[in-house]
C-alpha cells in the first residue's frame, strides 16, 4: 500500500485537481492521501473541507485530513512520514498532480518490494498543456549505489523527492528526515537513494508539474539567494559525515561528491560578482577541485580552470 503525502500551502487554487488525481486512483484499496495544511492563510482549508464533504463513504476513507500551524514544507513532509501507515510513501505537491493509473502502474514494483521506484515527469502550465517531458535513464533492479552512479550525471531530476515512491523504512532506520532549509531535496534524496537496497527507475511518466505563470523560483529575492548558497553549502558538509557511514565503494564516493559539487558552483551564476568571492574561498576551503575527476582531457582541463580561475570554468560549461 501507497501513502501519498500532500503539504498544502496557500494552493487554493490548484488543490481540486490535485485531489481529484489522487481519489480517482484506478487501484483505490492501494492508497492512502495524507493531506495536511501547514497552516494556510488563504481559504484552503474551506476548499478542502467542502471537497471532502462531497465524497462518498469509499473514497472518504482514502483521505486524510491533518491542519497545523506554519513550519514549511521540510516539517510537513516529516510530519506526513509519521502519520503515513503504508509500507510505501511519496510526495505530491498540491499545485501539482498525478497520473490516475500511477498505483496500478508501479504496484508490481511494490509487490516485490524494491526499495525506492522512479518515475518520470511532464512540466505543464495551468491548463495542462505539456511544456516539457523530462527524461532519464530507465534501467530494471540496481542496487542504490548502482542507481547513484547511473543517475548522478545523466538525471535532472535525481533529487526531486515527487518522482520517486520510497520505502517508508529507508526513513525510520535511518532516521533521516527533511531538514528545515532551502533545497532540502538536494540535501536528502542523494543519501536515500544510496541507502536503497534495490532501485528501479521506469519509464512512466506519472507526475505533472504545474508551472504556473506567477512561479514563486521566479520571484525570489536576492537575499533568499544568499541563504540558499548557504544552505547547499552545509548540505554538502554533511553529506561527507554521512556517506562515511553507507558502505560504498571509493569511485561511488568521488561521484557523490562530483555531483555535489558540480550543483553548488553552477548556483554561483546566480550570486552577484560583489559576493562570489567570498564563496570562491568557501569554495576552495572545501578543496572542490579535488573533486572534479580528470578522466578524460575534458575533465582535466575543467579540473585545471576550477583550481585557478572558478569564473572561467562557470563560463566553459
Amino acid at each position: 500500500m501507497l501513502s501519498v503525502i500532500v503539504p498544502v500551502y496557500n494552493t487554493t487554487k490548484y488543490i481540486e485537481k490535485c485531489l481529484d488525481s489522487l481519489i480517482n486512483q484506478t487501484k483505490k484499496d492501494k492508497i492512502e492521501i495524507i493531506l495536511i495544511n501547514d497552516g494556510s492563510t488563504d481559504n484552503s482549508d474551506e476548499v478542502i473541507k467542502k471537497y471532502i464533504s462531497r465524497l462518498d463513504a469509499e473514497n472518504k476513507k482514502m483521505l486524510k485530513y491533518y491542519s497545523k500551524e506554519n513550519e514549511g514544507i521540510a516539517k510537513t513532509r516529516n510530519y506526513g512520514i509519521e502519520k503515513a501507515t503504508s509500507e510505501y510513501v511519496m510526495f505530491v505537491d498540491s499545485d501539482d498532480y498525478i497520473d490516475t493509473q500511477l498505483v496500478e502502474k508501479l504496484e508490481k514494483y511494490m509487490e516485490q518490494k524494491i526499495d525506492l521506484i522512479k518515475f518520470k515527469l511532464r512540466k505543464v502550465d495551468e491548463n495542462g498543456k505539456l511544456i516539457e517531458k523530462i527524461d532519464g535513464p530507465v534501467f530494471e533492479e540496481a542496487t542504490g549505489e548502482q542507481a547513484f552512479n547511473y543517475l548522478y550525471s545523466k538525471d535532472v531530476l535525481l533529487d526531486s523527492p515527487c518522482v520517486y515512491v520510497i520505502k517508508k523504512e529507508l526513513f525510520t532506520k535511518n532516521n533521516f528526515k527533511f531538514k528545515q532549509t532551502y533545497h532540502e531535496d538536494f540535501g536528502l534524496i542523494p543519501l536515500i537513494i544510496l541507502s536503497a537496497k534495490t532501485v528501479v527507475s521506469t519509464n512512466f511518466y506519472l507526475y505533472y508539474y504545474v508551472q504556473a505563470s506567477n512561479s514563486i523560483t521566479r520571484n525570489e529575492d536576492y537575499k533568499k539567494t544568499i541563504i540558499k548558497m548557504n544552505d547547499v553549502l552545509a548540505h554538502y558538509d554533511n553529506m561527507l559525515k554521512e556517506i562515511e557511514k553507507i558502505n560504498l565503494s571509493k569511485k561511488t564516493k568521488e561521484n557523490v561528491k562530483i555531483f555535489y559539487t558540480n550543483a553548488i558552483i553552477l548556483k554561483l551564476n546566480e550570486i552577484d560578482d560583489k559576493d562570489k568571492n567570498y564563496y570562491i574561498k568557501e569554495f576552495k576551503k572545501r578543496k572542490f577541485s579535488k573533486n572534479i575527476k580528470a578522466r578524460n582531457l575534458k575533465q582535466l582541463i575543467k579540473k585545471i580552470l576550477l583550481k585557478i580561475n572558478i569564473k572561467l570554468y562557470l563560463k566553459i560549461r
